[in-house]
């Protein structure tokens, strides 16, 4: 895992890139990333909508991207938001998104999330409500935190998936069925 001292010679050498940049953002062993003004909310379809994640169709109607100056997450309510930061990582360095503690304090939660070698865009966040009541945040509040660690050694494939170069929240891929053995994986 990497320190502030590390992650600053990153910074300097060119090698990470987190842009705009603010020394403020620098932690013990991470970096703090804010909020953009974007907000993804689900749609009301109804409880007899099914979502088939390998329908595009059935994806765009699920979720409403808006912006606005205060984001608020009503109780039980899960979101997407993004960093306001845009993130190039290098092909030797991966990073572990949390949330920071005092979100979790109030009982914000989000999954477990990877930036993978190579990865390049602003990071969506996946964010569940888990309060019986609203919180509203502001775009520009430090809200995500992640830790950095070195691969052993370069990685041989880069991040260039589906979410590489996003800017602003992007809404979940469709997945494909794999006929031969009947799984279901990320396309």
């Amino acid at each position: 895992m990497l320190s502030d001292f590390d992650l600053m010679n990153l910074i300097k050498s060119g090698r990470l890139m987190i842009q705009p940049f603010s020394e403020e953002i620098i932690r013990e062993n991470g970096v703090d990333l804010r909020l953009s003004d974007e907000i993804g909310r689900h749609n009301d379809l109804g409880k007899d909508f099914v979502l088939d994640p390998s329908d595009d169709v059935a994806i765009s109607k699920t979720y409403s991207l808006t912006k606005s100056p205060v984001l608020l997450i009503g109780p039980s309510e899960q979101v997407l938001l993004s960093t306001y930061e845009y993130v190039e990582m290098p092909d030797d360095l991966m990073g572990f998104v949390e949330l920071r503690s005092t979100w979790a304090r109030h009982g914000l939660s989000i999954p477990p999330t990877i930036v993978d070698a190579g990865f390049k865009g602003t990071i969506t966040l996946e964010v569940v409500n888990n309060a019986p009541y609203g919180i509203a945040l502001k775009p520009l509040m430090r809200f995500a935190h992640v830790v950095f660690a070195r691969t052993l050694s370069k990685v041989d494939k880069s991040y260039s998936g589906f979410y590489s170069g996003q800017r602003g929240i992007r809404l979940p891929k469709k997945v494909r069925v794999l006929h031969e053995n009947n799984l279901v994986s990320p396309e």
